[in-house]
């Protein structure tokens, strides 16, 4: 039987989304950790397949408790579908760059994504942005540009994956709140699941015996390395991601439905936490002092960004 989720009240719907948001960050953390451990052994596609089947049941469940199955193939199915596409896009190229750069380092990178959402406003919904926040985009992109070290020979063209994967994620974002007023959370999770399988199958398809596999960079092999048969742990850690995604794909997209995005996206931040604690934890591996400069630089640029947003959405 279905069931209505209650209406909040303004003030509680905001606690309710930083609640579910930084539970969801949190969750996606232990994922991130996951796929770093796993990423030198075996092709993302194939962990990516037992994750999105995992996953599948568990959110067919919650769509059932949550609108029934007929909110699935409701009026706007196809707009989940193809945002299920550009998530899709925006974790398959953060999940390869984790594979080459450091837990912290790809996190900082993906952060560029509130800057392209300042300029998606601008280019898209012509939205007027003052110079303060132009200001603050320009320190975000630098920041991007110093932890990129063009030129030098630390430089990883894997980096490139994870600003993509702002990229993307940021035009998700944006249309998130348009979609949440008509569907439910379980309902956006289980078509970014599925398009997430299909996908996964379709590298599989393509690189499974590993002929095509060429070079030593960890990016590389991990999107192209075939087929490997897994280890019981290993199985198990597979997995475990999708229960992980199954819980943190709801708790992030309810976060945005209950909350608006401009109170609830600074929270996304405490990622930061994770992958630094994560990475110190599990590889001993720590930002040096350029790498600090970008991510302080990124992240305080992102958050002035969203603190702007948010005082031109009370006006």
């Amino acid at each position: 039987m279905a069931f209505a989720a209650p209406t909040l009240q303004p003030g509680h719907a905001s606690a309710a989304g930083v609640v579910y948001l930084v539970a969801g960050i949190s969750v996606f953390s232990v994922q991130d950790l996951i796929l770093k451990l796993l990423s030198g052994d075996y092709p993302l596609y194939e962990i990516m397949v037992l994750r999105s089947l995992t996953a599948t049941p568990l959110l067919l469940a919650l769509v059932i408790m949550n609108g029934g199955l007929r909110s699935l193939v409701g009026r706007g199915w196809t707009a989940m579908l193809w945002r299920g596409v550009v998530i899709c896009s925006a974790y398959f190229g953060y999940y390869l760059a984790l594979a080459s750069l450091s837990l912290a380092t790809t996190a900082a990178l993906y952060f560029t994504a509130p800057l392209f959402i300042t300029l998606f406003s601008v280019l898209i919904l012509r939205e007027h942005v003052g110079p303060r926040r132009w200001a603050a985009v320009a320190i975000g992109f630098l920041g991007a540009v110093v932890m990129l070290r063009p030129g030098s020979e630390l430089f990883d063209w894997a980096a490139a994956l994870a600003i993509g994967s702002g990229l993307t994620y940021a035009a998700a974002m944006v249309h998130a709140r348009h979609l949440g007023t008509r569907h439910s959370a379980a309902a956006l999770a289980f078509w970014g699941n599925l398009v997430f399988l299909g996908c996964a199958l379709a590298l599989a398809a393509v690189f499974h015996d590993g002929s095509l596999q060429s070079g030593s960079h960890a990016t590389l092999g991990f999107l192209a390395r075939g087929w490997v048969t897994p280890t019981l742990r290993d199985a198990a850690l597979m997995v475990s991601t999708g229960v992980i995604a199954a819980a943190g794909l709801t708790l992030l997209t309810q976060a945005y439905r209950v909350a608006e995005s401009n109170v609830v996206a600074p929270f996304e931040y405490t990622a930061m936490i994770w992958s630094v604690m994560f990475g110190w934890v599990f590889f001993r591996d720590l930002p040096d002092a350029q790498g600090w400069l970008g991510i302080s630089m990124i992240i305080g640029a992102g958050l002035y960004v969203l603190y702007r947003e948010g005082i031109r959405s009370r006006r």
